[in-house]
Formats: structure tokens, C-alpha cells, sequence
């Protein structure tokens, strides 16, 4: 079945007073973003110096209903936990009860061995720089019958590591760069040896409450999203139907937070403009490895530090990011490098990507809402970004 989609141009919210009939730069974006084939599509972007907090959305919240996209709804912000996560594990080696050179097996001494994995070969800094060669395992939810066979499950982080370490690592310790959310699954339970409570009560204290992220939420086992939001669809095959897969249960230290575009663009600019970390502690996550496959290809010349991609901005210079995919749900945030700029998108569809992986929908999807990233960010700032 193929989904006819036609991008509704909603009512602007913003603090920015002036703007004129035609559409700016950052309607047309997500305008371009929800013309794929995106059902809902919401961005904000905030530049701190010039007291700017502009919001766009285009699309609909709801199939069904044809519903408005709020520019407040909350989304599932996958593995934008995972910065958040690194920014609590350099919190704690910032006060000397964690070192980034620790190995795992100090820290999980009933990790188990085998199949050529060693805990004791694997350190806390190459979990968080996807440096370790832990094998990413297949995502569970392949089918629409994974999904509503798996939808309200919980799973036990200890079982996703057991299993992940059935199969031989991908490279040995520090030679290669994969993507791992096992890593992260493993960075949120070194984290509660350390703190001696869930790291996402860490994650709580030492981040939401003190930057006041009222929205920002830890769903544990509840499969809802809170009010306001879009439904979240999923395309499990090219060419096939979006799936309603708004209800889901998949909460870990890989991807688990529920957000709005809002607390995600405060948490990335306190990040980078120095207020959560301590200078050495930032210039350690700022240190970054190539990166390569479909990532490489989606950000041409990034790298990735401890928890944070850098990017090429295509005015010049460089800004800071993540992107968050989890079934239904698919967000980049870009921030500059002083922290003052900041540039989240939100879409409540993921579209597949397939075989032909440059070629599919699903990768224009991804590629557009990064291009929106980038030119928010050089908007203004003169070079080829400027202006658009």
C-alpha cells in the first residue's frame, strides 16, 4: 500500500516576529522532509544570542485523523539517550570514581566470556566511542509481527549483553569503529556499580532537574507517550505499509528517553557551551574517530567523540550532534560549536531503507532532515550554508 502524503503548511509558532507569507528556510525544509513520504515533522530552532526560538512543522500528527503536528509533542528520542549517558559516565570520571581506561570486567566481572569476547580487553572510553568490536546483533523488530509480538516487552539489559556475546566480535578492542548499542547497554550498567542506583535516576539528577527538562522523561515499562504528540509509524519493507507502532515498550541506556524538540536543543547547547562538563572532561568527548557505511555516507567527513558526532558544516566549520532512531521515531539535533545555536527535527515516521540503501526513500528521509540540521545552523552565517 502506498501512503499518498501531502504536507499541510500548519500555523507558525514562534518568539520571531516579522516573518512574511512565503515560506522560510526552515518550513521549507520540513515541508521537503514530510513531501518523502513523512506523516509528521516538527523542528525548533534556538540561537541564544540573538534570543531566537523558532518552531516549524508540516504533515499530520495523526493518519487517521489529519491531525495538526504540535510544535510541544513529545517523541521517543532513541539514541539521543546515548549523549546523555556518556555525559553522566565523564561526570563521574570528571570526580575521580570512574576512569575512561577502565576495563569492563572491573566493572561487570560476570560478563561473560567466549565466542572471542573479553571483558577484560574492552575499555570504558571504547564503549563510548563505538571502538570496542562488540557485534551489533539484527533489531528484533525486523517485521510488523515483531512489532506486535514484541511491542510491550521489557527486557533485562543483562540478557541483550548474554546475548550479543554469542556472537565473535567484529574487530578486536580499538582497532575499528561499528556502531554498538550493546556498548551502551553495558555504559548504563557500569554506571549503576558506580552510583549503586538505575542510571537513569543519574541521568535524572544530574541533568534533567538541574537544567529544568520538566518534558523529558524515562518511560520505564509504560508504552505510552505523553500528551501532546504525534503517532509514530514505521515502513518495515520498500514499498510497504506504515505501520501505527505509536505503543512500544523498548526502554535501555542505548535509547529510552521521551523528549520534546525543546529540552533536546537546551541539553545539547548546556552541553557544548560548558555548563555540564568541565573543560577537560568536554574536550575528551570532543575527541573523535572516523566514521564509516551508511553513516559516513549520511555525514560526509564526521567523526565521533565519546557519545557526540562531529560534522562539517557546509558554511565552514564544524557543529556538534546525534541522531535518534526507534521504531516510529527518527530525530537529529545539531548544535554549534560554542553551544549557542541549536537545531533539533523531529519525524514521527521512519521510512525503510533496503537493500539499495542510497536509492531508498528511507535514506532521503535521513539525508534531508540532516541537510535541515545544517542549514539552520549556517543560516546568517555567510559561506554556501547562508542564507537558504
Amino acid at each position: 500500500m502506498r501512503l499518498v502524503m501531502t504536507a499541510v503548511v500548519l500555523a507558525l509558532v514562534s518568539v520571531v516576529s516579522g516573518c512574511g507569507a512565503e515560506p522560510d528556510t526552515l518550513q521549507r525544509d520540513v515541508d521537503a522532509i514530510a513531501a518523502i513520504g513523512t506523516t509528521g515533522v516538527q523542528a525548533r530552532v534556538v540561537d541564544v544570542a540573538a534570543g531566537t526560538d523558532r518552531s516549524r512543522v508540516a504533515g499530520e500528527s495523526d493518519v487517521a485523523t489529519s491531525e495538526q503536528v504540535s510544535p510541544e509533542g513529545h517523541f521517543r528520542i532513541g539514541s539521543l539517550t546515548k549523549t546523555m549517558v556518556a555525559t553522566v559516565v565523564l561526570m563521574l570520571v570528571g570526580e575521580g570514581r570512574l576512569a575512561l581506561d577502565d576495563i569492563v570486567q572491573q566493572w561487570i566481572p560476570e560478563m561473560r566470556h567466549g565466542h572471542g569476547n573479553d571483558g577484560a580487553g574492552i575499555t570504558v572510553r571504547q564503549l563510548l566511542q563505538h571502538t570496542s568490536g562488540i557485534h551489533e546483533s539484527a533489531p528484533e523488530m525486523a517485521t510488523a509481527e515483531d512489532y506486535y509480538r514484541l511491542r510491550y516487552q521489557v527486557r533485562d539489559p543483562r540478557e541483550t549483553v548474554a546475548s550479543a556475546m554469542w556472537h565473535p566480535p567484529d574487530f578486536a578492542p580499538g582497532t575499528g569503529w561499528s556502531y554498538s548499542n550493546v556498548g551502551y547497554v553495558l555504559l548504563g550498567m557500569i554506571i549503576e556499580r558506580v552510583v549503586d542506583r538505575p542510571w537513569y535516576d543519574e541521568v535524572r539528577a544530574r541533568i534533567l532537574e538541574p537544567l529544568g527538562l520538566r518534558d523529558t522523561y524515562w518511560p520505564a515499562d509504560t508504552a505510552a507517550l505523553p500528551i501532546p504528540h504525534a503517532r509514530g509509524y514505521q515502513q518495515f519493507e520498500v514499498d510497504g505499509p506504515l505501520i501505527d507502532v505509536t505503543e512500544l515498550v523498548d526502554a535501555d541506556a542505548s535509547a529510552g528517553h521521551l523528549s520534546t524538540t525543546a529540552d533536546v536543543g537546551t541539553f545539547y547547547r548546556s552541553l557544548l557551551d560548558g555548563t555540564l562538563l568541565r573543560p577537560e572532561e568536554l574536550a575528551q568527548m570532543r575527541t573523535t574517530v572516523p566514521v564509516d557505511g551508511v553513516i559516513g555516507q549520511l555525514w560526509p567527513g564526521a567523526g565521533y567523540g565519546l557519545g557526540l558526532f562531529s560534522v562539517p558544516l557546509s558554511c565552514g566549520g564544524t557543529y556538534w550532534m546525534h541522531n535518534g532512531g526507534q521504531t516510529g521515531f527518527l530525530t537529529n539535533v545539531g548544535v554549534t560549536e560554542d553551544g549557542n545555536r541549536s537545531a533539533v527535527v523531529s519525524l514521527s515516521a521512519a521510512l525503510a531503507v533496503g537493500e539499495d540503501v542510497t536509492h531508498s526513500k528511507g535514506f532521503a528521509q535521513l539525508r534531508a532532515a540532516a541537510e535541515s540540521v545544517d542549514h539552520a545552523l549556517c543560516e546568517n552565517r555567510g559561506g554556501s550554508g547562508a542564507g537558504r
